[in-house]
C-alpha cells in the first residue's frame, strides 16, 4: 500500500505501529493510545463508514476471485479479555462485509467431543474456504492462555504447545490463508467501568458473566500468558499486531485498516467474464 493511498488521518500504514517487536512488553501497553492517528473521536464515524465501504469492495472481490479458482482467504484472529471489544469488531468492521463471504467463529469452553480431541481439532473445521474471510472470536490461543492460567494441562503439555501452532500458522500461510492476528488489550479500569455498564443497563444483562470478574482476578498470570504468546508466536509469516481498546473507535479502525492492508496485499482484481459478453448482450436484448 503506498502513502498516497492511505486516508490523511494516519501517519503511516497502521501496521508499522501495531506490529508486535521482539523487546515489547505488554506491561508497558498504553491501552488509550491511538499509535499512527492524527485524528480523534470526531473524525471516526466519517472515516469509518468510507474505511468499511473499501472493505466491502475488496472482500466482494476476493470472494469474486474464489468463483473462478483462486483458493486464497483471510483469518482475522481476535484474542482478547472480556470487555476489550470483540464483539464490537465483528459487528462494526467485520459487518460491512457481504456475509456471504464471511465465516465467523465463537470459541468458547470445549465441548465434550471437542475435548476427546486434539485442541486444534476445532480450528481445524473452522478454517475459512477459498474466498472467504474468516473471523475468530477467542481461538486456538485459548489452549496457551487459560489453559495456563486455570492449570488445566501440566506446563510441559501447554509449553510445547507454542512451537505446534507456529508450525501449525505456517501450514495455513502456505495454503493460500493469510493471518491477521490482533490482540487486543484493554485497561482494567476502563473494563471494570464496562462491566458496570453491562450491571446498570437490562440490554446488557445477557453479555455480562459473573466469572469476568474471577478472570479480572487473575490478570497479572494472563499477562504474563499473553507475554509469552507474543513472544513466541508472533512470526514473520504470521505476527501479532497489538491494539490499544480502551478507545473502541480506535480499536475500529486500526483493525478495519489491516484488513484493508491485507486484501490489498493480495493484489486482486475482478476476474473476467468466462462467456462471450457481447454475444450475452445481444441475447438478452432478444429475450
Amino acid at each position: 500500500m503506498s502513502e498516497s493511498d492511505l486516508p490523511s488521518l494516519w501517519t503511516h500504514e497502521p501496521h508499522t505501529h501495531l506490529e508486535f517487536r521482539p523487546g515489547d512488553k505488554v506491561a508497558d501497553i498504553d491501552t488509550s493510545a491511538t499509535p499512527g492517528f492524527k485524528g480523534n473521536k470526531a473524525d471516526a464515524p466519517t472515516l469509518q463508514a468510507e474505511r468499511n465501504q473499501r472493505f466491502a469492495d475488496l472482500q466482494e472481490m476476493l470472494y469474486a476471485n474464489s468463483r473462478s479458482g483462486d483458493h486464497r482467504s483471510i483469518l482475522l484472529v481476535l484474542q482478547g479479555m472480556d470487555t476489550a471489544g470483540k464483539g464490537g469488531i465483528v459487528k462494526h468492521v467485520v459487518g460491512a462485509g457481504n456475509p456471504q463471504g464471511i465465516r465467523y467463529t465463537s470459541f468458547g469452553k470445549p465441548t465434550e467431543e471437542e475435548l476427546s480431541h486434539h485442541y486444534l481439532w476445532r480450528i481445524w473445521k473452522a478454517l475459512p474456504g477459498a474466498g472467504e474471510i474468516g473471523v475468530f472470536d477467542r481461538s486456538h490461543y485459548e489452549d496457551v492462555l487459560i489453559v495456563r492460567v486455570h492449570n488445566l494441562v501440566p506446563p510441559e503439555v501447554w509449553g510445547a504447545r507454542y512451537d505446534e501452532i507456529n508450525a501449525f500458522e505456517k501450514e495455513l500461510v502456505d495454503g493460500g490463508i493469510t493471518l491477521i492476528k490482533v490482540a487486543m488489550f484493554v485497561s482494567l479500569e476502563e473494563q471494570k467501568a464496562r462491566l458496570a455498564e453491562r450491571l446498570e443497563r437490562p440490554d446488557k444483562y445477557w453479555k455480562y458473566n459473573p466469572g469476568d470478574i474471577d478472570e479480572r482476578l487473575k490478570w497479572p498470570l494472563y499477562q504474563e500468558a499473553y507475554q509469552a504468546v507474543l513472544d513466541k508466536t508472533s512470526t514473520d509469516y504470521a505476527p501479532w499486531h497489538v491494539i490499544p481498546c480502551d478507545r473502541k473507535w480506535y480499536a475500529r479502525l486500526a483493525i478495519t485498516e489491516l484488513l484493508i492492508e491485507a486484501l490489498k496485499g493480495l493484489d486482486l482484481s475482478w476476474p473476467p467474464a468466462d462467456f462471450d459478453v457481447e454475444a450475452e448482450k445481444k441475447r438478452l436484448a432478444q429475450a
